[in-house]
């Protein structure tokens, strides 16, 4: 196709587009027609244009660029944090490990190892203590469906009716949240229920 220096013209298949997509109820023009009629673009709009698009996809293949740079950024910034929270939790455990495996090491005697286990036993509840972990109260509390797990019912005279009367497994929650519930039996009493 031989390059014009001054003006350009619309082809025959840009005008038949041109007139299939004009809205209104004109006839269509003929493609050989509109090309003649068309108004000829000059050469320095046509640069013009065109170096404009050529910015604009520039600009946006920078700008994708730039958002999956930021994405990759985010992602690797959030398994630091997540990272460094787990490690700094596993330092606070590193020495309550170490107390085990003296524990183990040792040749005490039964009531040593006991003792042994207990302060080993206080010394993780501080740990706990300290990030915010604390333990649901259980046995002798009102049965609360929300922080306590119920694996059956006790007949109990010495508790009032839905109270816990044994916990099971511990239950723990960090500030407001529950991590676990607490395992219990429930007081069954039945001077209370039958009056």
């Amino acid at each position: 196709m031989p390059e014009q220096d001054t003006e350009l013209t619309l082809s025959d298949e840009a005008a038949a587009s041109l007139a299939e997509n004009s809205a209104g109820d004109l006839p269509a023009p003929d493609p050989s027609q509109a090309a003649e009629e068309a108004p000829p673009v000059p050469r320095a709009d046509y640069d013009q244009l065109k170096a404009e698009r050529d910015q604009l996809l520039d600009r946006l293949a920078r700008l994708q660029a730039e958002f999956e740079n930021a994405r990759k950024r985010a992602d690797r910034d959030r398994l630091a944090d997540r990272d460094y929270a787990v490690a700094s939790v596993v330092d606070k455990f590193l020495p309550v490990l170490d107390h085990f495996e003296l524990a183990l090491k040792s040749a005490a005697t039964v009531e040593q190892l006991r003792s042994g286990v207990e302060l080993i036993v206080k010394q993780m509840e501080d740990v706990l203590r300290q990030l915010h972990v604390t333990a649901i109260p259980a046995e002798g509390a009102k049965f609360d469906p929300r922080h306590h797990e119920a694996l059956g019912t006790v007949e109990r005279l010495d508790l009032p009716d839905q109270h816990v009367a044994e916990e099971i497994r511990r239950g723990y929650k960090l500030r407001d949240k529950l991590l676990r519930p607490a395992l219990v039996r429930v007081a069954s009493n039945p001077k209370q229920t039958s009056e």
